[in-house]
């Protein structure tokens, strides 16, 4: 079973992940690692805490000698911030012998984050007990555990990438258009992650001016997954079916609202003939399944909860970020009265990042499914059912 656990607070020490379930024999460094990371900080419209942390995770178990050893893999992620926040976020109580600012408590919610509902929840009086969790900041973590997910799914040939499909209105126009290839072939230091240069122009004029306005801008991106097999996932229990996981996945990313899988939202309007995806003999398969096609993927690779053999496609849909610069009004808790919304720095945009972030879920989702269906203690033995498996299929459609 594969598994990962974060801990930290943004501002704290230190973010924390654990992963179970990694076979042994996987090749592993800090550097694989850091690539995620660094490609995690950038974007357009980013803020002030990007050009603060230069985020690096440091293995502290599971690897020995650049290999995984099958064992729990802990990774911690140091916050650079941390320095100035050792008062504020002292672990004990703290003394006025500890050098950061003595920041108030935080008590007037900001409408769209969980400060309110944490608040009430955990019966906390200084709100910043829920925000420090409940901040994005988790997401470096998170990119941590994919990136080792990542690394696994390669070993297999699957290979995982972004774009980013709307910011602030400015739109790709057809999405499952855009390539795989296309994708991939962006710099790792694109700061908008959008194929079409015209339309990335469009974005950075929405984010400039959402920026002007003390406002924030959201948008959509999608995540490609690659040279995907068939037969990932289950049809037969709710809570087996590919599409499902893969959702709640990235639903669980901060300030994601809405998660669709090739056209999403826009089969609903269709007819049929016009959302399902033919099945085609041919000598040059379209994905994995030797000696079929399809001529389009507009379910995203997935059939009945299960891979088909072509990329999985998924969106994600990001809603502006919930600190503003001109803060919406909220109520002051400690005096019940009207008051606008706490400021904390934050970003405009964070769509381009977020993408990295999905990156990181659909590979962790991907990597968990593959190795519910191939297992192995050991990368070997991974690599020996994956090839019994491809063999198989082969042998299958191939028996006239």
């Amino acid at each position: 079973m594969l598994r990962f656990l974060t801990a930290g607070e943004s501002h704290g020490q230190a973010l924390v992940v654990i992963i179970e379930g990694i076979p042994a024999g996987l090749p592993l460094t800090a550097d694989d690692i850091a690539v995620d990371l660094a490609r995690r900080q950038l974007g357009y419209g980013r803020g002030r805490r990007m050009a603060i942390e230069k985020d690096r995770a440091e293995i502290l178990s599971g690897i020995r000698h650049g290999e995984t050893l099958g064992s729990p893999i802990a990774l911690q992620i140091q916050n650079r911030d941390w320095s100035n926040w050792l008062h504020s976020m002292a672990v004990g109580v703290p003394t006025d012998d500890l050098p950061g600012a003595r920041r108030v408590a935080v008590t007037r919610p900001r409408p769209g984050h969980a400060d309110l509902s944490g608040g009430l929840k955990y019966d906390r009086d200084d709100l910043r007990d829920i925000l420090e969790r409940a901040s994005a900041r988790e997401t470096a973590a998170r990119v941590a555990a994919g990136a080792v997910a990542r690394h696994l799914l390669g070993h297999l040939g699957i290979r995982v990438t972004s774009h980013v499909t709307d910011i602030g209105g400015a739109a790709i126009a057809d999405p499952l258009a855009v390539t795989f290839a296309q994708a991939s072939s962006m710099a790792s230091d694109d700061e908008l992650r959008c194929v079409d240069p015209a339309v990335a122009a469009a974005m950075i004029r929405a984010i400039d001016a959402a920026k002007a306005a003390g406002d924030t801008v959201g948008g959509s991106f999608e995540v490609i997954a690659h040279d995907v097999p068939p037969g990932l996932g289950s049809h037969t229990q709710w809570d087996r079916k590919l599409d499902g996981r893969l959702a709640q996945a990235l639903m669980s990313i901060h300030a994601i609202k809405s998660v669709g899988i090739g056209l999403g939202t826009a089969a609903g309007s269709r007819p049929g003939s016009h959302v399902h995806d033919e099945i085609v003999a041919a000598e040059i398969p379209s994905g994995q399944i030797p000696g079929l096609s399809r001529p389009t993927n507009r379910a995203g690779g997935l059939e009945g909860g299960v891979t088909n053999g072509e990329d999985v496609r998924v969106t994600a849909v990001m809603k502006p970020i919930s600190t503003l610069m001109k803060p919406l009004r909220s109520v002051d808790l400690t005096t019940m009265a009207d008051a606008p919304a706490t400021i904390e720095r934050s970003d405009v945009c964070a769509v381009p990042a977020a993408a990295v972030v999905g990156e990181a879920m659909v590979a962790w989702v991907l990597a968990e499914a593959a190795l519910e269906k191939f297992g192995g203690d050991t990368v070997g033995d991974l690599h020996a059912a994956y090839a019994h498996y491809q063999q198989r299929i082969a042998q299958r459609l191939h028996r006239a």
